[in-house]
């Protein structure tokens, strides 16, 4: 994960840090402590996409997904809201099983509950390049 290039960051330190932890799983692609990040009834939706609905739906979903690509790296630009409710915008560094490198840029909303859990994650950016020919 890239943080240098960080410009607006609205979240507590605490918020932040717990953030950046919640980012280094993905950025690992590890399914099982991404998950410790996130709410029994959690939400997944993928631009135009149906949402993805439960823990167990959403692991199994992301754990096929990410084997789609070899790597992936977040550059983090912005992040606005509050410790509940917040966007990041970034730019999202993939690395494709032929040795290519693609940047896509994207934001994603995150809403979490009281227990500090995600309960919602929208996701919007064109991945198509990652999966290009």
């Amino acid at each position: 994960m890239i943080t240098s290039n960080l410009r607006i960051n609205q979240l507590s330190p605490e918020a932040y840090e717990t953030y950046r932890a919640y980012l280094a799983a993905l950025d690992a692609r590890d399914v099982e402590a991404y998950g410790e990040f996130l709410a029994e009834e959690v939400s997944m939706q993928f631009g135009n996409e149906d949402p993805v609905q439960g823990k167990a739906a959403v692991l199994a979903m992301l754990a096929g997904y990410w084997q789609s690509f070899a790597s992936i790296e977040h550059d983090l630009k912005n992040i606005y809201g509050t410790d509940e409710s917040y966007v990041l915008e970034a730019d999202n560094h993939y690395g494709r099983h032929d040795g290519r490198r693609v940047t896509v840029r994207a934001v994603a909303f995150t809403d979490r509950n009281e227990e500090g859990l995600v309960i919602n994650v929208r996701v919007f950016g064109d991945t198509s390049p990652v999966f290009a020919a």
